[in-house]
């Protein structure tokens, strides 16, 4: 049917752990009200591209129908643990595995027990559907992807969503400039770990607050090139990808995550 909304969404577990930490109260603030937004528009599947879900070889989807468990970040352990339940759309995977290989993007499904759901997809989903009631599609981030590849992913995740007569929500999971806070903080003195980088990021919004499709991929390809960014913004190619029409954004939220950049925006779509 068709794509009813995107968003950029950011990944990193602190906030969802501390939600009342001053710095992050904002992002945290921004994300539950996209997450009701979402619940309300009762959309068929979210399709989540997460750039800490990482595949080296094929093009990972997502293919087990029902997930849950208790997940300890690798790099935040100290902070908490995240309990989390994901129900996967098993017939769009398998549709999308067919799709992107049939199109040269050598995929495959992973579907068994314990498989470790990255904490990006653990975050969006824990603020947006908590108690899985929405079907995902998630597909990995391919660290030998370029940007354009990854758009011609989203591209054909679009073309299985419309094929499958479903309304989606398109959620691209991921940061802004990468550079972290290098020693222990008082997570409440939380900041930007450079000037460059706040500058750099907020130019960046700036641009696509009316930017149309081809202005988001410039403004995304410019910035990854000038900056240290989060994978390049290859979850701006997914949303490029997955979305026909860009008319600009809506940043709902802007921040430090222990040095780094995060960002909660809404993408105005034709």
């Amino acid at each position: 049917m068709a794509i009813v909304s995107a968003f950029l969404l950011p990944g990193n577990p602190l906030p969802a752990l501390h939600p009342d930490t001053d710095p992050w109260q904002q992002l945290v603030e921004a994300y539950q009200e996209v997450g009701e937004a979402i619940r309300t528009a009762r959309p068929d599947v979210l399709m989540i591209y997460s750039t800490q879900w990482y595949a080296v070889l094929d093009q990972l989807w997502q293919a087990r129908a029902e997930i849950e468990g208790i997940h300890v970040d690798e790099q935040w352990h100290d902070y908490g643990d995240l309990p989390f339940r994901l129900r996967t759309d098993t017939a769009l995977a398998a549709d999308c595995v067919a799709r992107a290989n049939a199109a040269g993007i050598k995929s495959k499904g992973v579907d068994y027990d314990g498989f470790p759901i990255d904490t990006g997809t653990i975050v969006a989903t824990g603020f947006i559907d908590p108690e899985a009631k929405i079907p995902t599609l998630i597909a990995a981030c391919n660290l030998y992807h370029d940007f354009a590849k990854t758009e011609a992913l989203g591209a054909v995740a679009r073309e299985a969503v419309l094929a499958g007569d479903k309304r989606a929500v398109v959620l691209a999971v991921g940061g802004l400039s990468s550079n972290y806070i290098d020693h222990v903080i008082d997570l409440t003195d939380d900041h930007i770990a450079k000037s460059e980088d706040d500058a750099a990021n907020r130019r960046f919004l700036a641009a696509i607050r009316n930017a149309d499709q081809d202005g988001l991929r410039k403004a995304a390809l410019d910035y990854a090139a000038s900056t240290g960014t989060d994978m390049g913004m290859k979850h701006i190619a997914w949303i490029l990808g997955t979305c026909a029409t860009i008319q600009g954004a809506d940043v709902k939220a802007y921040g430090p995550i222990y040095g780094a950049g995060a960002a909660v925006v809404e993408f105005r779509l034709g």
